[in-house]
């Protein structure tokens, strides 16, 4: 019989605590289920579905051409790597060759997308962990990106500029001088944040020896990107399986050995030097020729032609009531994404419309790797790694 006059024996207990799905630092409406002992987190569960916007399944109502809208809304914040990768996608469906300038173009907007979303991850990932300043500068460097978009395509941020065998149209005259200002700031502007991080204590302390993930636990977690080249692993698919001309660019792969916090940090930041570097070559080697491909019943006439000539007019009014129809057969292409190995896989059954769209998109397995970086960690080391991650529930919950 336990002593009355005793106080009972202390009880260790731990709590179940609720970060998000309503928190800046979730990136969006994820919610994590955290166990703690005090602050010391013993296991970490993510739960997502909040956003389901069923594009893929939507994607199968619609032609093929009507899809690429539906593609900027998957990863907001680099939709030009969406229409990319489904474009391509659906030219490997058509066996359909896209002309030298639309590939460089390409290339060239999808790697200022890269340095647009790095430069949201860092601004976002610094404010998290305290550091304002680094937030309006990237942002105001992202809005000079932003403008050369609008230049391009009319809009800022859902561009839907590429198009199945090219683009929508050509660039504007002044694109050249337009992005040789951006790219003349760039260098100098990365230059500015890492005075201000890279050797600052507080965020030293903040990020190194924080949420390491070990190169084994990153091929097992089927990562990939930036943060499996913060582990060690240089891969890039740039590189390893090139596409829209990749091949005939010169740049370096960044890796860090170290896999925490930190080195996802110091790989961004020299991706976004090698995405300037990308994107210096592509416009001073930028070929001529047309922006789209001569593909009659794929892609629409010129509208010039279209005005004046009979078949033009036909041949646009039954692309857009009927659509075309691929062969019968599935394709998967994946693309280096800013967060990491983005595919698309199609399933054609002969019709204008896909039968089968799913996407394979880094968001989802950097999501799953918190359930293995966070647990011994305390919670405010949780919000450096969620951050350092970069994930978008956009894609997420597809």
């Amino acid at each position: 019989m336990p002593d009355p006059l005793l106080p009972p024996p202390l009880r260790s207990e731990s709590m179940t605590l609720n970060l998000g799905p309503q928190h800046p630092s979730t990136h969006g409406v994820l919610r994590l289920v955290l166990e703690l002992d005090g602050e010391t987190i013993l296991r970490a569960t993510p739960d997502i579905g909040y956003l389901h916007t069923g594009i893929e399944k939507n994607a199968e109502k619609l032609f093929y051409s009507q899809v690429i809208p539906l593609t900027d809304r998957i990863d907001y914040v680099a939709p030009l790597s969406n229409n990319l990768v489904y474009c391509l996608a659906v030219e490997k469906l058509l066996q359909l060759e896209v002309p030298p300038r639309a590939q460089w173009i390409r290339v060239l907007l999808t790697e200022l997308t890269r340095i647009n979303n790095h430069l949201v991850w860092l601004g976002t990932c610094a404010l998290e962990i305290g550091a304002m300043s680094i937030f309006l500068y990237c942002f105001r460097e992202r809005e000079e990106i932003l403008k050369v978009f609008e230049a391009v395509s009319g809009q800022r941020m859902m561009c839907s500029y590429f198009r199945i065998g090219g683009l929508a149209g050509p660039i504007p005259l002044d694109f050249h001088h337009q992005l040789d200002l951006l790219l003349k700031i760039l260098p100098e502007r990365f230059d500015e944040y890492e005075e201000l991080l890279s050797q600052n204590r507080i965020w030293l302390g903040r990020t190194r020896g924080v949420g390491v993930l070990t190169p084994e636990d990153a091929l097992a977690y089927s990562i990939s990107g930036p943060n499996l080249r913060a582990s060690g692993i240089a891969h890039d698919l740039r590189k390893a399986e090139p596409y829209s001309g990749y091949e005939n660019f010169d740049f370096d792969v960044p890796v860090r050995q170290e896999g925490d916090v930190y080195a996802r940090y110091l790989v961004r930041m020299e991706e976004m030097r090698q995405s300037v570097r990308i994107i210096h070559q592509a416009l001073e080697g930028l070929p001529e020729g047309p922006f789209i491909a001569n593909a009659p019943g794929i892609v629409l006439p010129d509208r010039d032609t279209m005005k004046t000539q009979m078949e033009a007019l036909i041949f646009h009014f039954k692309l857009v009531v009927d659509g075309f129809a691929p062969p019968a057969g599935e394709v998967y292409l994946p693309i280096e994404s800013p967060k990491g190995e983005l595919g698309c896989y199609l399933v054609s059954d002969g019709s204008p419309r896909p039968w089968r769209m799913r996407w394979r998109g880094p968001s989802l397995l950097n999501v799953q790797v918190l359930s293995k970086l966070l647990p011994g960690h305390m919670i405010a080391d949780a919000i450096a790694i969620i951050a350092s991650i970069d994930f978008v529930l956009g894609e997420v919950d597809r």
